[in-house]
């Protein structure tokens, strides 16, 4: 499916199915709302309005169902009419697969999705993760035919009007975010190292009018960078910190995202084996998430200062490489004594986000990586793990998880139990836990969060996304919509107000009181 243009459209006409092969997709209670008016131009004379009604009453979803509606050229297919609360509304998951299982071939295609409003923008989503942009297949390269497909909404239920164009909008900047983040984790390291992922970053910083601070080789050394440098010194292109900032009048409060962009995880000295190495390209898609959000956040209007923080880096092994036993002093001005180079993110994160607090003066830091290989244990491959420092933006997490279809989950947050786990006799701590039997997301989490302390005033929420990153050997660009839902309060744009966690009201209810110093805006949800 390389190589494909997706349209989100309002209406793309009346067509035969063999001209225009047709997906129609939805939970079978929405499909029967459908009045056969509203689908028959793109039906018949194939299909009539029998065959349609037919097709519905043989759909028995479990989970998921699908029934061919005229040869090749038409199918209509059900989502699971139920799910349970730690699944989004709007089946995202399984929207995705029945895109790539059920979708007629063609050149030009048209995918046609009933839902209600509040799943818009999560079905819009789940349908560009069926699309990705990577491929190095020959026959790829030899293709010549433009593909499109074209995704149009059927609304059913309350509030059920004709798509706005903004909603379009909205929905093209995301998708374009999550295939950008999506070809960025699918490229292999001999073509994303850092020097190239730095590209990225110029492009997207030139299609936005902003200039990209970048720091990195020896510069990271002498400016204190000891995490980021410790881990990129060995590898052939050198490591980095970028940092793209959108900075609009009357923003209220500064906003960080740190993304873990290692190209490449060899493991370093502490080498991986050769089951447990292949696919360690997608070690950047916590940046590759960020990038893509950053782009279609800012396009669709940002209200506050919002950074996106880069920790560039391939973990390589050379004479250069970190050893276990090195102690390295890192931005936040902490040492860590260094007993396992396999556990490399939290290192580049540590400055990342210690960076994000000194030099930005960020209100709410935000990091999200593939950190631990535990993640998919503690939280499967569905759902992110979410570690924060206050429990609204816990709930807040779950919330848009749900709504965007990028689903998360909580983590366990206790430093006082498990930061003890990373106890050095010779630095402030180690980098990797003494149990690994004893909540090894969590710690991965704290030690990030130990470089802004933990008495830090404001709102810190870490994301490991290691299982989401990818669906068996193709990456799906997580962490773009969770993003957008997440801080969509802080959007200009109706739809990504309308999936944000938080109602009406919420701000009223974290209002700064008068005898506060500040200190509820700091923590205020956006």
């Amino acid at each position: 499916m390389a190589a494909v243009e997706l349209r989100f459209g309002a209406a793309s006409g009346q067509s035969e199915p063999p001209n225009r092969p047709l997906l129609i997709v939805g939970q079978l209670p929405n499909l029967q709302k459908l009045p056969w008016e509203e689908i028959s131009g793109k039906l018949l004379p194939q299909v009539s309005e029998e065959a349609w009604q037919t097709a519905l009453g043989t759909l028995n979803p479990n989970p998921t169902d699908n029934c061919p509606l005229y040869l090749t050229y038409a199918t209509v297919a059900a989502l699971p009419s139920r799910v349970s609360r730690h699944n989004s509304p709007s089946a995202a998951p399984f929207l995705t697969r029945l895109v790539r299982s059920c979708l007629p071939g063609g050149v030009n295609r048209c995918i046609l999705m009933v839902c209600e409003r509040s799943d818009v923008f999560a079905s819009g989503c789940a349908i560009a993760r069926a699309f990705p942009l990577f491929s190095r297949r020959s026959s790829a390269s030899r293709r010549t035919d433009k593909r499109v497909v074209t995704v149009e909404f059927l609304l059913v239920g309350q509030n059920n009007g004709p798509i706005e164009e903004a909603t379009l909008e909205c929905l093209a900047s995301a998708a374009d975010g999550i295939r950008l983040a999506a070809r960025i984790v699918d490229t292999p390291c001999n073509e994303m190292n850092t020097d190239i992922f730095l590209e990225e970053i110029k492009m997207v910083g030139d299609a936005l009018g902003i200039v990209p601070t970048i720091i990195r080789g020896e510069e990271l050394k002498e400016q204190g960078f000891g995490g980021i440098y410790g881990v990129g010194k060995a590898a052939e292109t050198p490591p980095a910190l970028a940092v793209l900032s959108y900075l609009p009048e009357g923003a209220t409060q500064t906003i960080a995202w740190v993304g873990k962009g290692i190209v490449y995880d060899t493991g370093g000295l502490s080498i991986k084996g050769k089951t447990t190495m292949p696919g360690m390209k997608r070690d950047c898609g916590g940046a590759a998430a960020i990038l893509g959000a950053f782009k279609a956040a800012v396009k669709q209007g940002f209200k506050d200062n919002l950074h996106a923080v880069f920790c560039l880096a391939e973990n390589a092994v050379g004479p250069k490489a970190t050893r276990p036993d090195d102690i390295h002093q890192m931005y936040s001005g902490k040492t860590v004594e260094i007993n396992n180079t396999d556990a490399e993110g939290r290192l580049v994160l540590a400055d990342g986000v210690a960076y994000a607090s000194k030099d930005l003066g960020a209100d709410i830091i935000l990091d999200m990586a593939t950190l631990t290989g535990a993640q998919g244990i503690s939280t499967g491959k569905y759902h992110a793990a979410v570690l924060c420092n206050t429990e609204e933006w816990e709930m807040a997490c779950v919330k848009a998880g749900r709504t965007s279809g990028d689903l998360a989950h909580p983590l366990v947050y206790c430093p006082e139990l498990h930061f003890s786990e990373f106890t050095s006799a010779v630095a402030d701590m180690k980098n990797s836990v003494a149990d690994r039997d004893n909540a090894q997301s969590s710690c991965a989490g704290l030690f990030i969060g130990a470089h802004i302390g933990f008495d830090w005033p404001g709102t810190w929420v870490h994301v490991d996304i290691a299982s989401p990153v990818h669906s068996g050997e193709r990456a799906t660009g997580f962490g773009v919509a969770f993003l957008l839902a997440l801080f969509g309060r802080a959007s200009k744009d109706p739809m990504l107000n309308l999936v944000s966690p938080l109602g009406a009201g919420t701000d009223q209810h974290y209002a700064m009181s008068e005898g506060d110093g500040g200190m509820s805006k700091r923590r205020r949800l956006v």
